[in-house]
């Protein structure tokens, strides 16, 4: 009589896998039937020892291109401690889509002796014939994956060029729509926006504005996801409001990789503004935003245009026979490019300079002149106006809507109640309100302050009357500074050889503030 042949027990693992979490809120999901099937089959071989383990590893919502995989991992754990003899997949791309990873889990269910069966891929892993079909399979496996990504990528890449927004969390200044696959303009925060913008040519510094934004008490944006919980909403710092102010959805474009195409939303920043701070932005880049050291006494440095290439004009300077120094003003891109695609090219500094200061000194005597700087002057702070009062009317807003939201609130918590979620909101909504309400007093007082700070024909008179008698007595660096203050450009034009100035109204006051002072003073 012949012997019963011995059967090995052969503890069975079986993995799942499906790459989006679509669909598996059902009651029977892909994952269900790719268990249901692999059961199936290690029930077949029962007649072999083989047993199915009770431990479900199911990873829904996970790629196969990596092993970063929670199922997978505690699969990997319970082959290392010895639990499974044997992997059952439904397909072998369950199991990974990637021929590197895959080959390193190879290594571990050879070293632990563990089986690798797929339910609908016949092979055996014991041979050199099973490896090689292993190999094949995966291949394909790993290009189907990368073909997805490309399919994947050319959509986005289409949707862009249509000018549709790519998905995500709207910025500042827009919310996303019910469906997320658009932004409309949030009108309270496009004003924040476009304040931030102007704030900026303002300050023509990345750390003053911030300081700015922060006395202000702006912030980036505050995003509640669908489980309540807040994003966002921070501080300012160096990179969020550079971020902004690159950010080309203000125009109402949108961005993939280096192509930027029309957008389907609206542009909340004007095309003027945006090119203003994008240059100043590039200027400070190059300069680091920090005053060089004017080693030879450029009145004008910083402030010197070239008209014909719309670029700067730097100082420079040539010396010949012995010691004698020439100082030019130079254009940088006649320097960078070729002398011959400027007219400008350069300018003597002494002949330009010598022009401007006689134009300072004589516009406190040319009505007309002091009547132009008042008017720009006005517009600007007409300006500065209505963006506070948006800004008034906006905190108002909120101010009211959490202040409903506070009564509906209270309507929720149950008396002796201390600690919930309603009594935790009450608190943050008070707090939003007291903040809000700072806001406004400082608001109210800048408006009062720009109010009575207009500049005056006076004011411009009294700055540039006292000019004449006290340049000659100042040092060459006191010069500098004064000439700093009143001035905001020069535009130098080579072809037609026309200079043309534009005076800095804020200096203008701060010159006036400052010999009224000094005439008082010399009085008592």
């Amino acid at each position: 009589m012949n012997k019963e042949r011995e059967i090995r027990k052969l503890n069975c693992a079986i993995y799942t896998r499906k790459s989006t979490e679509e669909g598996l809120d059902q009651d029977f999901n892909t994952l269900d039937a790719q268990r249901e099937s692999a059961e199936s089959y290690i029930k077949s071989q029962e007649a072999e020892g083989w047993v199915c383990l009770p431990d479900h590893y199911d990873d829904g919502g996970f790629t196969g291109g990596t092993m970063d995989r929670p199922a997978l991992k505690r699969l990997l754990a319970d082959i290392e401690a010895g639990k499974v003899d044997c992997i059952v997949v439904y397909k072998v791309d369950r199991l990974s889509r990637s021929l590197m990873d895959f080959a390193k889990m190879l290594e571990v269910f050879e070293r632990k002796s563990v089986a690798f069966v797929s339910v609908t891929q016949q092979f055996n892993t014991t041979n050199s014939m099973g490896r090689l079909m292993l190999n094949v399979l995966l291949s394909f496996a790993q290009f189907e994956r990368e073909i997805i990504s490309e399919r994947t990528r050319d959509k986005m890449v289409a949707a862009r060029r249509k000018g549709k927004w790519g998905g995500g969390l709207a910025p500042l200044g827009y919310d996303n729509d019910r469906e997320g696959r658009k932004i409309v303009v949030n009108e309270d925060e496009a004003a924040q926006v476009r304040g931030t913008f102007e704030l900026y040519l303002e300050c023509q510094s990345i750390i003053q504005t911030i300081k700015e934004i922060d006395r202000r008490g702006w912030k980036n944006k505050l995003t509640v996801t669908k489980s309540g919980k807040e994003r966002g909403g921070r501080h300012f710092d160096r990179s969020s409001l550079f971020k902004l102010l690159t950010n080309v959805a203000y125009l109402g474009k949108v961005r993939y990789k280096d192509e930027i195409h029309e957008g389907e939303h609206d542009a909340i920043v004007p095309v003027e503004l945006w090119e203003k701070v994008q240059k100043q932005l590039k200027h400070n880049g190059r300069t680091g935003g920090i005053m060089v050291r004017n080693k030879f006494g450029a009145l004008l440095k910083g402030l010197v245009r070239c008209v014909c290439c719309d670029c700067a004009m730097t100082p420079n300077h040539t010396t010949k026979g012995g010691n004698k120094r020439y100082r030019y003003y130079v254009c940088t891109s006649a320097q960078k490019r070729g002398w011959h695609t400027c007219p400008s090219k350069s300018i003597p500094a002494k002949q330009i300079e010598d022009f401007v200061i006689e134009q300072i000194k004589k516009i406190g005597y040319a009505p007309q002149l002091i009547q132009d700087v008042v008017t720009s002057v006005a517009d600007k702070m007409k300006r500065q106006l209505k963006q506070l009062e948006d800004e008034r009317l906006a905190l108002g807003r909120d101010t009211a809507r959490w202040n409903s939201e506070i009564r509906k609130t209270s309507a929720l918590i149950r008396p002796n109640e201390t600690d919930s979620p309603a009594i935790a909101r009450l608190a943050d909504l008070q707090e939003r309100i007291a903040h809000n309400e700072r806001r406004i007093n400082t608001v109210l007082s800048d408006i009062k302050k720009i109010s009575n700070n207009l500049l005056t024909q006076q004011d411009v008179e009294t700055a540039m009357t006292t000019f004449d008698p006290i340049w000659e007595s100042m040092t060459l660096r006191d010069q500098i500074r004064l000439v700093q203050v009143v001035i905001k450009q020069v535009d130098y034009d080579g072809e037609s050889g026309r200079v043309t100035i534009t005076f800095n109204p804020i200096g203008i006051k701060k010159r006036a503030e400052h010999a009224t002072k000094d005439l008082e003073e010399a009085r008592a």
